[in-house]
């Protein structure tokens, strides 16, 4: 617990120090290099050349919801003020046991309600950006009965229209033997 508060502080440094560089019109990742040692640049540099492919893509839905959870996560930016308040709050309930009754007892701030609902409103966003329509070509040729035989054409002249374009065009023009 101790390592990850500490972490949390240092990346809420981080993120307040970059906006004080920023706002001195400055570039904070230039800073950032300039006091970092050849030898920490050098560890991170092998730290990244051993992640051979950080992303293995989709392999199951268990592995992608927990890959979605890991991100979602990583995006929330702990409130350390409001923790405090409410572990004085609450008291001996802030670390609850077996015997610990806690339902209905924690009313979220119209904050947190309004983060959420914006964080819900992006996700959906973003679903909707991946499952795209596409476009229909009106010039194309019609070979097809239905979208799965068009599909299926599309495989066949991948695989065999090098062979089959001489066929073709006889058929098209009609000198076909």
């Amino acid at each position: 617990m101790e390592s990850k508060r500490k972490r949390i502080e240092w990346e809420l440094d981080e993120t307040e120090r970059k906006k004080a560089v920023e706002e001195a019109g400055e570039d904070f990742e230039q800073l950032k290099r300039l006091e970092t040692t050849a030898e920490d640049a050098e560890k991170a540099e092998r730290r990244k050349m051993k992640k051979n492919n950080p992303d293995p893509g989709f392999s199951d839905y268990d592995q992608a919801t927990y890959r979605q959870y890991q991100r979602l996560t990583d995006q929330m930016r702990p409130n350390a003020d409001e923790y405090q308040h409410q572990k004085q709050m609450l008291g001996d309930a802030f670390y609850p046991t077996a015997d610990t009754m806690l339902h209905g007892s924690h009313k979220p701030t119209k904050e947190a309600v309004d983060r959420m609902v914006n964080d819900l409103d992006v996700q959906s966003s973003r679903r909707k950006a991946y499952s795209r329509r596409r476009t229909y070509n009106p010039d194309v040729d019609i070979d097809f009965i239905n979208e799965r035989n068009m599909r299926f054409n599309k495989k066949i002249e991948r695989y065999y229209g090098k062979y089959t374009a001489e066929i073709k065009q006889n058929l098209e023009r009609g000198t076909a033997v």
